[in-house]
């Protein structure tokens, strides 16, 4: 199959976005499909060619991710964009048989970039449209979960510009729609309220203050309606927040999670419900709490699970007998749209 595989955009996630689609782009050629990897920002230069890529082109692409998030500024000066898709970035989406969405957060994620390629009849990997709307918005898809009697801690939301009355403590603030913990702060006492705000209120204009939950932390990956098996995540210390996440030795993770029957199978049954419950694609992954007490919370579901060498979902897959390749592979063979 010809595939192009979109990653990095405009987003606090590109880095991590560009080491996926590194990975991706080698599966996929691994298993045998033709693949052009492209930067979905920064486009292709006018005069280059789309070139995709065969395993026997002895190609292997690699991307590093930094201790924090990258300079957007720096990013947006590079491709001098107002919009949010580069250079001829649709013309070689459109000689594709299958886009694979490597993209997280911003408008690979929320929703856009898939409405673009659904106007243009091109299929591509993942959650469609509306999925992608209410999954990336953390406060649409709490008020979804609450609907549904799925327990998710309690929370209020705040606009820039507006009032910021203290949420209770100690609490979790985060930018709405934001992934991968980017402008996510602990605030344990008043003093830390404020600064957690404008560190939040950096990243987006609306702001989620969120209630603590103090337990073990854990994340489901869905593949085609079916839980893999859960997986325990463990800072070295603080908390799962962008360094731990993407520099090695900085977190245990432990899959499949040391849990009772009862415990894993209440955590798989909630994660089908919250995939269900938000109109998710082929894939996804979905994060939990659990109190000492057994009480499990869910914080928020991912459309676009990271791919990277420490992501969760490939160490799920391979616990469940799926190899990273595998994984690429079926993903775009379930892409929405793809020939049955």
């Amino acid at each position: 199959m010809k595939i192009a595989v979109l990653a990095g955009g405009y987003s606090p996630e590109r880095e991590v976005s560009l080491s996926s689609g590194a990975m991706i782009t080698n599966a996929l050629m691994e298993q045998g499909h033709e693949v052009c990897l492209i930067d979905s920002y920064l486009g292709i230069p006018d005069g280059e060619e789309i070139r995709f890529y065969r395993l026997e082109d002895g190609m292997e692409f690699s991307s590093h991710i930094g201790e924090s998030a990258p300079d957007l500024e720096h990013v947006r000066r590079k491709g001098g964009l107002r919009g949010i898709m580069g250079n001829r970035v649709m013309e070689a989406c459109m000689e594709s048989e299958m886009v694979f969405l490597a993209l997280h957060g911003g408008a690979g994620e929320n929703g856009q970039i898939q409405a673009i390629l659904d106007g243009f009849g091109i299929p591509y990997t993942g959650t469609g449209f509306e999925g992608c709307l209410k999954a990336m918005d953390k406060h649409l898809a709490k008020l979804l979960m609450r609907e549904e009697n799925i327990p998710t801690p309690e929370w209020r939301l705040y606009e820039k510009g507006a009032g910021t009355e203290p949420f209770v403590y100690p609490c979790v603030v985060k930018p709405c729609g934001c992934g991968s913990s980017i402008g996510v702060t602990m605030v344990e006492e008043e003093e830390q309220w404020k600064k957690a705000l404008e560190t939040a209120f950096s990243c987006e204009n609306t702001v989620l203050a969120e209630a603590k939950i103090t337990g073990r932390e854990f994340s489901v990956g869905i593949l085609g309606g079916t839980p893999l098996p859960a997986i325990e995540i463990k800072p070295i210390s603080g908390f799962y927040d962008y360094e731990n996440k993407y520099q090695p030795g900085k977190t245990e993770e432990i899959c499949p999670a040391s849990l009772s029957k009862e415990e894993a199978d209440h955590l798989a049954d909630l994660a089908v419900k919250v995939h269900k419950v938000l109109s998710l694609g082929y894939y996804s992954r979905v994060d939990f709490m659990m109190k000492e007490d057994g009480s499990i919370y869910c914080l928020e579901a991912n459309t676009l699970p990271g791919m990277t060498p420490y992501s969760l979902l490939p160490q799920e897959a391979k616990a469940a007998g799926i190899s990273y390749q595998e994984l690429c592979d079926l993903i775009v063979r379930h892409g929405k749209g793809a020939l049955e």
